[in-house]
């Protein structure tokens, strides 16, 4: 387990930020990595014809692995399935099944697909990874009493009608392609598998995580918040996480565990998954978290210009969107403005007082009069003593505390002095959970974060037993929720600049007016703080419709989806999202 940010020096615990899973180990930041790969293996591609569905041991299968019905996949060209046994399938066949729950006074029925999809390198070349994933798509049925259908269902035998936000179904009764939003999820790290944002939030089940420890049994329920409803989700795992895998030499590790390789590598992916399951008329939507959140703008801009697919929606789950805007550095005043809303928000829920104007109030004396002070320098005694007060009162720290470090309170020491009184240290990830410190009379302490180290045993035995019980998809290599060797060797890239995707995300809004964006952040998450999000997309322009982005804060931190009213709320607004995706442009 990498250590946690409150171990780690200033410059480490910068890069630490980024995880939903999974933190950066220490060291310099950016982490530059082996030169790029080069031409030759710059794309990981498929031709774009279906594969046959194979054997572990790369060999065709016709008959038993399971298929869409209607839809058999098209045996593999010579030059489409390499011979070699280094281009041998490893991870198991797909495995469909068929399930049924009441979530949210509805009844879904829908298909559970575990499975596999092979990158190569180039047309006919060698077998670089097995990306596994995880998809829930809704079948067709009747609309459930006491509400309207699921989105896509067609009309039930008395002919209700199907929800409005959705477009009729076909003829036949089947869940219409282009009246049916497929989604693909992915968490962050890097190094993360998508288990948080499977079984954590929108997923069909759910494991409760509020107050889970390290070994809190592994005990899925049905999640009446799941987003089937109104979209089908393919939850996916890049190379290296889950039970991905990287096949071959180094260089195909660098080429994945990369910035642009990630994106590049599952655009691929994204496209082979549409074409085999014949969605290209359904709007797509791409969800991501942490990392996950980074990463999504970037496979946006690489599915259009590289594979031919468009995004209609990108939703982005506590992102980082300029790496840059993550650390605290002494010289600079405003990353003290960006996380200091955070902190408000840990103080104000410990005193049940965190309302949406109370977290205003904090926002805007953030960036006015403790922005102005922190302009002075160090060196304005007088700058520093006016913000003491009102600082104190906004950290819950010590008036003492607040002078002695100038007015610029890092996160770490934040965690441990907020609850040094009572032998508690507070979670990087959400700064209202807390845990015994290991050395409560220390000056420092190392301590395992107190969410991320928790839910890692619960939430990797949750997986593992849906994927051998009700998915039927068994793999004997280990599941990889965290992966800290992908963590520690990824490429950031070449150049001084720290990377971002605000200039994806802006190219996303303008290059289509039917395009939508929604943020969701947690109030007191100190890894990835919103305001640092709010700051920047206060910054774009309108592009014809202000509705077109949004931004919502909910109460608790990084996974605030493991609080009931904070995931409630969350789906209530991917709902509304849909809806807008599914009506077409924003307008002028």
């Amino acid at each position: 387990m990498p250590p946690s940010p409150s171990s780690r020096s200033p410059l480490a615990a910068l890069v630490a930020a980024l995880l939903l899973a999974g933190t950066f180990l220490a060291g310099t930041w950016p982490v530059l990595g082996p030169a790029a790969v080069g031409a030759q293996e710059a794309r990981v591609a498929e031709p774009a014809g279906r594969e046959a569905p194979r054997d572990h041991d790369g060999r065709v299968r016709t008959s038993d692995r399971p298929s869409q019905p209607g839809r058999e996949r098209p045996a593999e060209s010579g030059r489409d399935r390499p011979a070699a046994d280094a281009n041998a399938r490893r991870l198991p066949p797909d495995s469909a099944t068929e399930h049924t729950v009441e979530a949210g006074g509805r009844t879904l029925r829908f298909k559970a697909t575990a499975g596999s999809i092979p990158l190569f390198e180039g047309e006919g070349g060698a077998l670089r990874a097995e990306v596994a994933y995880v998809a829930f798509t809704l079948m067709p049925g009747p609309a459930p009493a006491g509400g309207p259908a699921p989105a896509g269902s067609p009309p039930s035998p008395g002919g209700a009608p199907a929800t409005p936000a959705t477009p009729a179904t076909s003829a036949a009764g089947a869940v219409d392609p282009a009246a049916r939003p497929v989604t693909f999820l992915f968490n962050g790290g890097p190094g993360a598998a998508s288990a948080y944002l499977n079984i954590g939030a929108i997923g069909p089940w759910r494991l409760p995580l509020d107050g889970a420890s390290v070994s809190s049994p592994p005990a899925l329920v049905t999640n009446a918040e799941t987003w089937l409803p109104f979209t089908d989700l393919v939850f996916v795992d890049p190379p290296g996480t889950g039970y991905s895998r990287v096949v071959g030499s180094g260089d195909a590790r660098r080429q994945f565990w990369s910035v642009d390789g990630d994106a590049e590598g599952l655009a691929v992916f994204v496209r082979k998954w549409i074409e085999q399951n014949a969605r290209q008329r359904s709007p797509k939507v791409l969800v991501g978290e942490s990392y996950g959140g980074f990463r999504a703008p970037k496979l946006a801009r690489a599915l259009a210009t590289r594979e031919g697919v468009g995004v209609r929606g990108l939703v982005l789950v506590s992102p980082v969107l300029d790496f840059a805007a993550l650390g605290q550095r002494r010289h600079d005043p405003q990353s003290w403005v960006r996380h200091l809303p955070s902190m408000a928000a840990t103080v104000l829920e410990q005193r049940g007082a965190g309302t949406p104007q109370a977290l205003a109030a904090a926002e805007e004396w953030a960036a006015t009069d403790y922005l102005a002070a922190l302009m002075r320098g160090e060196r304005d005694a007088a700058a520093i003593e006016r913000i003491v007060p009102r600082l104190a009162e906004l950290t819950g720290l010590d008036p003492a505390l607040v002078r002695q470090l100038a007015g610029r309170i890092d996160t770490a020491t934040f965690q441990r002095e907020l609850y040094r009184a009572r032998g508690l240290v507070g979670s990087a990830y959400d700064a209202t959970v807390t845990a015994f410190d290991p050395s409560p009379s220390a000056a420092r302490s190392h301590f395992p974060d107190p969410v991320l180290d928790a839910t890692k045993a619960p939430l990797t035995a949750a997986m593992t037993e849906l994927y051998r019980g009700r998915l039927g998809w068994s793999h004997d290599q280990p599941y990889r929720l965290l992966n800290d060797e992908v963590n520690s060797n990824w490429n950031w890239g070449r150049g001084r600049s720290a990377p971002q995707v605000v200039d994806e995300v802006r190219a996303f809004l303008s290059g289509d007016r039917a395009a939508r964006l929604l943020v969701v952040h947690g109030a007191s998450d100190l890894v990835t703080p919103y305001f640092a999000t709010k700051l920047i997309l206060d910054q774009l322009p309108v592009y014809g419709a202000p509705e077109r982005s949004a931004l919502a804060v909910y109460r608790g931190g990084h996974m605030f989806y493991s609080l009931d009213d904070s995931r409630k709320a969350m789906r209530r607004d991917a709902e509304t999202f849909f809806r807008a995706v599914l009506k077409g442009a924003g307008g002028e």
